[in-house]
């Protein structure tokens, strides 16, 4: 089965040889910079029960994951090697790890009294607490060097501390650590693996894959070469793919908007985020033809801070069906700007001749007036007064602005072009902040829909617009 071409040396072994340096790795600090889904905290749920329930065994095991999902799912790897194993382990279920309760994890009880606590990201419910650390995820925690800081103290009478992660970014505190370990003398003693995924494809892990597979999954058909390069093409952008698969952080220097910052303003993935609790909705309508998208991004004001409600991008479509979409949003909102450039030029009259120019402002895009829309969407992150959903896409086209300064001295903002538009979600995500802008809370709650003109007619559709019909809610 399968057209894998390289085949480990023990083809019925449970663990590929990266796999089993890791799992046999007794260093008291451990870090591993990995590619997505080769199997790494699968193998490090198996060494952390190995260790657990030992009769000799001496710590509790302290795991952090990046959120409730992937602490809960850590656990059910957890028992399902203890099955494996033929250990006798309870799973107590959610344990509050305080008085208060603030603080729970999920908790698997060996006969040796010794437990595995699987915790989501929370930092603070590291404090206090003795045994061994495994950090999952590490870089796609909130704050990761608070992570370490508070988690680091917990192996002072003993224990080990396992880092693993793919990278978030050239300013994470994770690819600090990779780069003191790797090229600044190593001063914390730190045992530094890597794993990219062309690693695990020369490890044999392609193998296994196949072995898992049903016969009729079309990647029964791959080596190793073509497997990697339908990896690559499913990737957001080259930069995504280097960094989620080959160890590569990601430059924040060259992006607008750092991996960290825009992760501080996403939502947490368990997160129902489209619930619009108050009446106070604005909108950003960014306009694409046939290469671009047009994205609808819908805010709420609720107190300070912004929250999405609603995107959704468009592709291919006729004017006419997109006005289906974005004109029944616009009723429900207090105000909405429009990309008014080039063919935004026709959206933006129509919308204002529908819902009246108090209600629609038409934005043309100048060197200035980017700069002026896009600082805000900076600031309102740094600030944590804007939510944004939890999205590879979103978060790819967010990455793709890049400021530049001229030999005049000028700034410009620019976006590399992809298959999913030319940072078309960041101008709709600014559109939307700049309706809400100051200056707008002072007139109140007023619907779009009492200042509709009524006018009767139907559109005519613009011929920048194929017939095709494509559509992406978030």
């Amino acid at each position: 089965m399968g057209r894998a071409k390289v085949i480990p040396a023990d083809p019925n072994a449970i663990f590929l040889p990266y796999q089993s340096r890791w799992i046999t790795d007794n260093s008291r600090l451990k870090l591993m910079e990995k590619g997505r889904q080769i199997g790494l905290s699968w193998s490090t749920a198996y060494a952390t029960v190995s260790r657990t329930a030992l009769v000799s065994a001496k710590h509790d095991q302290w795991v952090s994951s990046r959120d409730d999902i992937q602490a809960r799912l850590f656990l059910e790897d957890c028992k399902l090697f203890s099955g494996i194993l033929d250990l006798a382990a309870q799973d107590l279920g959610e344990v509050a790890l305080d008085p208060e309760g603030k603080h729970t994890a999920y908790v698997l009880r060996f006969a040796n009294a010794k437990r595995i606590h699987s915790m989501s990201s929370n930092p603070d419910a590291q404090a206090g607490k003795r045994g061994s650390r495994v950090l999952d995820e590490f870089a796609l925690h909130p704050d990761p060097r608070k992570l370490w800081s508070i988690a680091y103290p917990g192996i002072t009478w003993g224990g080990n501390m396992e880092v693993i992660s793919t990278h978030r970014g050239s300013h994470n505190f994770f690819n600090q650590l990779v780069r003191e370990a790797r090229e600044s003398g190593n001063p914390k003693k730190i045992s530094l693996h890597s794993v990219t995924l062309q690693d695990a494809l020369d490890d044999g892990f392609l193998y296994k894959l196949q072995q898992s597979l049903p016969a009729d999954d079309e990647r029964q058909e791959m080596t190793e070469a073509e497997y990697f390069d339908w990896v690559k093409s499913g990737a957001a952008d080259e930069e995504s793919f280097l960094q989620e698969y080959m160890c590569v952080a990601a430059d924040d220097d060259a992006a607008f908007l750092e991996y960290d910052l825009i992760a501080s303003a996403e939502y947490p993935t368990t997160t129902n985020w489209q619930a619009i609790e108050g009446r106070e909705l604005y909108a950003g309508v960014d306009i694409g033809r046939k290469k671009d998208l047009t994205v609808l991004w819908i805010v709420e004001r609720l107190g300070d801070v912004l929250y999405t409600r609603h995107v959704e991008a468009m592709q291919n479509m006729r004017k006419s069906d997109q006005e289906k979409i974005i004109w029944p949003w616009l009723k429900r909102c207090n105000r909405a700007c429009f990309d008014a450039t080039g063919l935004g030029i026709g959206w933006a009259d129509d919308a204002q001749d529908q819902f009246g120019e108090y209600a629609i402002e038409a934005v043309t895009f100048t060197p200035a007036v980017k700069e002026a829309l896009a600082y805000p969407v900076r600031s309102k992150m740094e600030d944590r007064r804007i939510r944004i959903p939890y999205n590879q896409t979103i978060r790819s086209d967010l990455r793709s602005v890049t400021k530049q300064v001229t030999a005049a001295g000028n700034i410009r903002f620019t976006a590399e072009r992809t298959p999913d538009g030319h940072a078309d979600h960041f101008w709709a995500l600014a559109l939307a902040i700049h309706a809400a802008g100051p200056g707008v809370a002072e007139f109140g709650y007023t619907p779009v829909s009492a200042l509709a003109s009524q006018k009767a007619g139907a559109d005519e559709d613009d011929d920048d617009f194929n017939s095709g019909y494509g559509r992406r809610h978030w």
